[in-house]
Parts: C-alpha cells; sequence; structure tokens
C-alpha cells in the first residue's frame, strides 16, 4: 500500500493547475491518469485551433509562447509536457483509478489498474471528454460510428455523416472535406449555431452554400443501418448514405464516479455540491477541480477558468494540515 498525502485524479490541464499549486504550497502531490497528460488535447482533431489565446491557457506561471494569436492542438502539447518537465510534477501515466472508498480514518483507500493507494486529500479533475453524449438510437454502437474526430485521410473518397453542429462537428466536416470525402452535415437545429468560432464559420457556410458540404437543419437522426442514416425533417423520412458516421454531440461527466465516492449531485444540472471557495465537495476531503465542477453544462468551464482552482483547493489544504 503506497501512501500519499494527495492524489490528483486527471492530469488534464486544470489537474496539472492544481499539483502545480499544491506544490507551492509546500505538498508533493501525486497526478494519477488513465491515459498520459492532458489526453483530451490529445484526443483533439490533428490540426484544431484553440479559442483562447495562449496566455489565457498558461498554468503555473509558465508562457506560453506562440507566434500565432491562438495555439494549436500540437503547440499545446508541447507546452504541457515542458510545464511538467520544468514543474516536476509528479506523474502515474497509463494507470486508471477503478475505486475510491473512504476509511474510517477519515483517509481515501483508492484502487488503480496498477497498485493501491491510501491518501489523506483527494483532487478530482476528470473532466467529462471520456463519457460522449449518446443519442440512444439503433445502431448508434456500430463499427462504423465515432463519437471523437481526430484524422480525415481515411475517409477520402468516402460518404461520411457528421451529426452535430457546433465547433466540434464543423471542425470535423471541414476537415473531411478538405481531405476529399463527401459529407453530409445533419443539425437539429434550425439555423447556424452561435457558438461556432467566428473565424471557421464564413468558410462553413461557403462551402454549404456551393455544396461541397451538404448541410440539413431541423434533422433528427433516428437509426443508422451498416451503410445509411435514416433521419427526419418534421413528417417527412429521409436517408442518406454513410460509409462513415461521426456523432459529434458533446459530452458529460461520470456522475457514477462521483456518487460512488459519496459526492452529491444535483440531479437536473448534475453539478457536484462543493464550497466554490476552497471547491471542497460535500465529502470532506474530496475536491473539484476543472470543468467537472460544471456538471452539465459544458459552456461554463473551460481551461481558462478551471485551471483557478487549484490555488483555491491548495489555500484551503494548507489550512487543513496546518491544524
Amino acid at each position: 500500500m503506497i501512501k500519499e498525502d494527495i492524489i490528483i485524479i486527471g492530469a488534464g490541464p486544470c489537474g496539472l493547475s492544481a499539483a502545480i499549486a499544491c506544490q507551492e504550497a509546500g505538498f508533493s502531490p501525486l497526478v494519477i491518469e488513465k491515459g498520459n497528460i492532458v489526453n483530451a488535447i490529445y484526443r483533439y482533431p490533428t490540426h484544431q485551433t484553440f479559442f483562447s489565446t495562449s496566455e489565457k491557457l498558461e498554468i503555473g506561471d509558465v508562457a506560453f509562447v506562440t507566434e500565432e494569436r491562438k495555439p494549436k492542438r500540437n503547440q499545446a502539447l508541447v507546452y504541457y509536457r515542458d510545464v511538467v518537465k520544468r514543474k516536476k510534477i509528479r506523474v502515474q501515466s497509463y494507470e486508471e483509478v477503478k475505486l475510491v472508498t473512504k476509511q474510517d480514518d477519515s483517509e481515501f483507500h483508492v484502487s488503480t489498474s496498477k497498485r493501491e493507494y491510501v491518501c489523506q486529500k483527494l483532487i478530482i479533475a476528470t473532466g467529462y471528454y471520456d463519457s460522449p453524449n449518446k443519442m440512444n438510437i439503433p445502431g448508434e454502437d456500430k463499427e462504423h460510428v465515432h463519437h471523437y474526430f481526430k484524422e480525415a485521410h481515411p475517409y477520402f473518397d468516402l460518404d461520411v455523416v457528421v451529426i452535430g453542429g457546433k465547433n466540434s462537428a464543423v471542425d470535423a466536416a471541414l476537415e473531411l472535406e478538405k481531405a476529399g470525402a463527401r459529407v453530409c452535415a445533419l443539425y437539429r437545429g434550425s439555423e447556424y449555431s452561435t457558438s461556432v468560432k467566428p473565424w471557421i464559420l464564413p468558410e462553413y457556410e461557403s462551402l454549404v452554400r456551393n455544396e461541397k458540404i451538404n448541410l440539413h437543419f431541423n434533422a433528427e437522426v433516428k437509426e443508422i443501418t451498416d451503410h445509411e442514416v435514416l433521419y427526419t425533417i418534421g413528417d417527412e423520412v429521409y436517408s442518406v448514405k454513410a460509409d462513415a458516421v461521426f456523432a459529434m454531440t458533446g459530452y458529460h461527466p461520470d456522475h457514477s464516479f462521483l456518487r460512488k465516492i459519496g459526492v452529491e449531485v444535483e440531479a437536473g444540472s448534475g453539478r457536484p455540491a462543493l464550497d466554490p471557495e476552497t471547491m471542497e465537495t460535500n465529502v470532506e476531503g474530496v475536491y473539484i477541480a476543472g470543468v467537472i465542477a460544471a456538471g452539465n453544462n459544458a459552456n461554463e468551464i473551460f481551461i481558462e477558468n478551471g485551471r483557478h482552482h487549484g490555488p483555491l483547493i491548495a489555500e484551503d489544504l494548507k489550512k487543513k494540515f496546518s491544524t
């Protein structure tokens, strides 16, 4: 059994920011990550550009310098790797936390895919990129249906359906069209989403106008077969050929993991019960950092504001450990 004072679950930017803040407060936290550091950013499309400027993605007072105002995915990966090396953050990568239980003596027993730990305080910074929103329709689990988009090249000269109309869907449609796929986009909204990044919307609109991307508004997807996607617009039923389908329908936090620890989660919003001044949950000694604090509202907390949770947590931990 390995003993630690503080364990952080999740090595995304907000988890790493919390680790740095704890180090600066005099602690030596251990970060456990089921992938490698900033795994969610790694899973972004290869050529994706961030909505935020580079300084808003900085953690640990380490400057993120780029020539362009808005950094790209690969630049962010380099930056966060450099932060981990410079700050000497202790990270156990490719180690998945399976179970957390609170012991009678107020310590936490953390079981992972590789080891057993005991810690006094726990910080959960898992995000929710691993839990896609399902449409709950027939065929959604077929092999050619994906909830993540990485590369467009494998879909050259294929018929591809992109479901959704927000940033991830638009980014995927643009990359696929550029790589020579025949793209049909199905969006249940009645017009272009206001959340689409303003610098890519004109290009998307132009491709739709020029019938390079076949976009249908008010489209409700009903079923995915081996070769088609069936959808309705109003009372009319339509089908479109599909060699591959990208269901870019968003993501949600893993409420079951939080509830197993004893964290109360509001039924409607998915918000965990916590003190916003300290980020401590209703379970004493369990803290939350990053986007998971927003519950189901994926547009409330990003790296830009989630990175500030770490200092709040570290300040409270200093008080707790000194008493």
